[in-house]
């Protein structure tokens, strides 16, 4: 294990990797039944996306560890399975099987563009200022959305506005917070997780601890058939291109999933990765090189891209890399091998469904809110009294938490980024892939307002 993961090299070891692995379950599980009750509402079965969520978790993870050693999990995205069922199904009036067509093509789309190393290109492309912003927009992001879960944040009034501490969730919340904060600081091994389990059993006399539905193994196989595969069928791709005056709205929606899966990756592996040192010198080599398939980088790129196909199979949307991710990191994760721990917590939920889903929101939440301070250090690399620098780092770092989307801060930051660079009379700096990528991302509101 220590020869495969290469812990040593890493600066870890298997007790860290484990507590990594596990904490970053923790922070995600709740897909296992958000998912399913996203999905089922364009008409697929519930059981059938319970467990295609699951399968395409755990293949895509296993793929991120095994193959490219690194401390990423996979799993459906939230936000892309809205724009699924919301934009896709209801707004676009397709059916459920052509949507699952469209991002099973979106994962073809993916994997070309990562073989091709054209997502490397755009790596390589990003300036350092805009990385870092992304890395501090990303703890920004990760610890709205632990605020958020928690109910700490309410918008009652039409605006964002801190919740009256009056409710025994919020009180628990506060608790975990406090613990999480406190074993961090005092640098004990496993803190995160620790604090997690402890909120949990707090939360136990506290009436909010319980056990979620009892979901049924058996009754969800059974129904896996009517997603598995029906991508193949006459309902699915032959459906979704059998009306050449429908291509055109298809190849847009496709785009859109591509443009979106593309750029979360893209940040999270930035955000993340840059600051923990996941991906080291070889990889900056990769990116100056742009030669082969050697790195880590390379290999965790083509896992992504390979999983949203895998879960179209299996039935269900984009699966992409998960931000919470950086809760695991944070734990001290630097390898595949708490990839593969998740990717068996995973495993192992599918049994458990029950107990799992029982551990409350609130009791992840103050840990998503810790990793976002650690990882808004990356804020302290920008000169913010250059404007020049300041403005698309603010839309990068800032902007993706308000809108809660990776991408669109990335596509806010780099169209300023322009912006900034043509009225300095530096338009000679602009990297081709920068104004082509702010290019697609003009066009992709622009069809957005029309959709």
């Amino acid at each position: 294990m220590e020869q495969f993961f290469k812990l040593k090299e890493n600066g870890t070891n298997i007790t860290t990797e484990i507590i990594a692995g596990i904490t970053t379950f923790f922070a995600m599980a709740y897909i296992i039944i958000v998912n399913p009750n996203t999905l089922s509402q364009a008409g697929m079965e519930w059981g059938a996306v319970f467990l295609a969520t699951i399968i395409s978790a755990i293949i895509g993870t296993l793929i991120m560890g095994l193959v490219a050693n690194v401390p990423y999990a996979q799993a459906p995205g939230m936000g892309l399975n809205a724009f699924f069922v919301y934009t896709v199904c209801f707004g676009l009036k397709f059916t459920w099987q052509q949507a699952l067509s469209m991002v099973f093509v979106c994962g073809l789309l993916n994997i070309f563009i990562t073989v091709t190393r054209i997502r490397k290109y755009i790596i390589k492309a990003i300036p350092v200022s805009l990385q870092n912003a992304i890395g501090g927009g990303i703890g920004i992001f990760i610890a709205y959305i632990g605020l958020l879960n928690a109910g700490a944040i309410n918008f009652a009034a039409g605006v964002p506005a801190m919740s009256v501490i009056s409710t025994k969730a919020l009180i628990l919340f506060i608790i975990g917070l406090v613990l999480i904060v406190i074993l961090t600081v005092m640098e004990v091994k496993g803190g995160i997780l620790i604090g997690i389990i402890l909120t949990t059993l707090i939360g136990i006399p506290m009436g909010i601890t319980k056990t979620g539905d009892t979901v049924n193994f058996a009754e969800a196989l059974s129904a896996l058939p009517t997603t598995f595969g029906v991508i193949f069928t006459a309902e699915g791709l032959p459906a979704l291109f059998s009306d050449a005056a429908k291509l055109p709205l298809v190849l847009i929606t496709i785009f859109s999933f591509s443009l979106s899966d593309t750029f979360d990756t893209i940040g999270t592996f930035i955000g993340t990765g840059r600051r923990s040192g996941i991906f080291s010198a070889e990889d900056e080599a990769s990116l100056e090189s742009g030669k082969g398939f050697s790195s880590k980088m390379d290999k965790a790129l083509f896992a992504d891209a390979t999983a949203t196909s895998i879960g179209a199979i299996f039935g269900t949307s984009n699966t992409t890399t998960y931000v919470e991710s950086a809760a695991g990191i944070g734990a001290g994760g630097r390898t595949g091998l708490t990839s593969v721990v998740v990717a068996i917590c995973f495993a192992v939920s599918a049994f458990l469904a029950s107990f799992i889903s029982a551990i409350p929101s609130v009791a992840t939440a103050p840990a998503l809110v810790i990793v976002g301070c650690m990882m808004i250090s990356s804020f302290k690399e920008i000169d913010w009294t250059q404007l020049e620098e300041a403005v698309p780092a603010f839309f990068a770092g800032v902007f993706m938490a308000l809108c809660y989307s990776i991408s669109y801060g990335i596509a806010t930051a780099f169209i300023f980024y322009c912006i900034v660079k043509i009225c300095k009379k530096k338009a000679n700096e602009l990297n081709p892939i920068i104004i082509v990528a702010t290019i697609l991302f003009i066009v992709n509101f622009m069809l957005q307002a029309f959709l």
